[in-house]
């Protein structure tokens, strides 16, 4: 088993994308359960801390150790099956996203989870229960995981299958490979409707598997996931709309989620709807200088088309951004995968553009990641934005609007 000391060699398990900085006294690199159940049990037995590190793309510090020791998991990065007829992937933790993603599509399935950062390891998207951009459509990570095997701090290990073990009522016991019993007390809350991923999943009689979804490794080492996959979209509009007004482009996103929402409406049914400020356009003008001056917000939508539906489909998208006076002429709008990816990188050029900065300014962000029920959303922005603007706070705004979960980086 590999397991480094020297500060010089794992420098970078003391930092993540957000800046923030902790230490400990060294780092393992498992490649295997037994020697992830030989840490968990020895660490358990000294009661050291244990932090699991993923690929360090994290803006909250999550990875990052205080003391103790970490466990990094690249090296468990497998593609172990992926099962065409029944459309389901079983991998490692360590799987980059992006190459798992790749894989797939090579094969004509579709991964809809896709986080800001692709390149982040499956396990932690796990762990995070993550969403982004597509989420608006497809829901989170959570409702892509069927199957996975986690160690326990002791050592021991579980497997759970989706739809096997449920609780009674508040009380869910897990049996470990070896037999032993695990009974576990939920705690009793009731889980927004709104999205979130704050918290442990818990509900009474809930499916055992999604207490790890979303725990962020504190109840144990995701060592195998199984995945559901879908058929992939013959085709995909992409468009990024310029405003001049910031509550035109609010109308316009607004009254394009509520018709995706629509079962009746049968044209626009948008993948995802995410949102730029003035602040966040100006902050990008030098990578993209083809942004309009005089652009006050901007909103990007993709939705899945077929040579059938496509010019159909693009019709209404224009009749909509006309009604909400979107500037057409400065319009970005593409159906062709690589004019694609460029809007993708736009999309994604923000948070890299805000974690560059921080790291160059060795400086640290404050960084709001919330969502709220879509009625109260606008004034919540609103009010967002007030108070870092009344306390002179330079700050950018965006996010998944269409989810009302904003992104303000202070």
């Amino acid at each position: 088993m590999i397991y480094k000391t020297e500060k010089d060699e794992i420098l970078d398990f003391f930092i993540d994308s957000s800046n923030y900085k902790g230490d400990c006294a060294g780092v393992y690199f498992p490649v295997n359960e037994e020697e992830i159940k030989e840490i968990l049990a020895t660490c358990s037995r000294q009661n050291e801390q244990v932090t699991i590190a993923g690929n360090g793309t994290g803006l909250n510090g999550g990875r990052v150790p205080d003391k103790g020791v970490v466990v990094s998991m690249s090296r468990l990065n497998k593609i172990k099956e992926i099962n065409l007829p029944e459309r389901y992937a079983v991998v490692e933790p360590g799987v980059i996203l992006s190459d798992f993603q790749d894989e797939v599509e090579s094969k004509e399935l579709f991964y809809p989870p896709d986080p800001t950062e692709r390149n982040c390891q499956l396990g932690a998207t796990v762990a995070n229960n993550s969403s982004g951009a597509k989420t608006f459509k497809y829901g989170p990570t959570r409702d892509y995981v069927l199957g996975l095997r986690a160690i326990l701090t002791t050592g021991e290990v579980i497997e759970l299958e989706r739809d096997e073990i449920f609780a009674k009522e508040q009380n869910l016991a897990l049996t470990t490979e070896s037999g032993t019993t695990v009974n576990i007390e939920l705690p009793e809350y009731d889980m927004p409707s709104t999205k979130h991923a704050a918290g442990y999943y818990c509900e009474p009689g809930m499916d055992a598997i999604d207490i790890f979804i979303g725990s962020e490794g504190t109840l144990g080492i995701i060592t195998e996931i199984k995945l559901k996959l879908l058929e992939l979209p013959e085709a995909v509009l992409s468009s990024i709309i310029f405003f001049n007004n910031e509550d035109e482009a609010f109308n316009f996103l607004f009254e394009a989620r509520e018709q995706s929402r629509d079962n009746s409406s049968l044209q626009i049914d948008a993948l995802g709807l995410e949102y730029f400020d003035a602040d966040s356009l100006r902050y990008m003008k030098d990578d993209y200088p083809q942004i309009p001056s005089n652009a006050n917000a901007a909103v990007w939508f993709e939705q899945e088309i077929t040579s059938q539906t496509e010019e159909v489909i693009l019709d209404e998208w224009m009749i909509l951004i006309e009604k909400h006076n979107g500037d057409l002429e400065t319009a970005w709008i593409a159906t062709n995968d690589t004019d694609r990816e460029r809007f993708k990188d736009f999309r994604h050029a923000i948070s890299w553009k805000v974690s560059e900065y921080i790291s160059q300014k060795n400086i640290r962000k404050v960084g709001t990641d919330t969502a709220v029920p879509s009625n109260k959303f606008f004034g919540y922005y609103k009010f967002a934005k007030k108070l870092a603007n009344d306390a002179g706070i330079s700050s950018v705004c965006y996010g998944h609007f269409g989810d009302a979960h904003m992104h303000l980086n202070m």
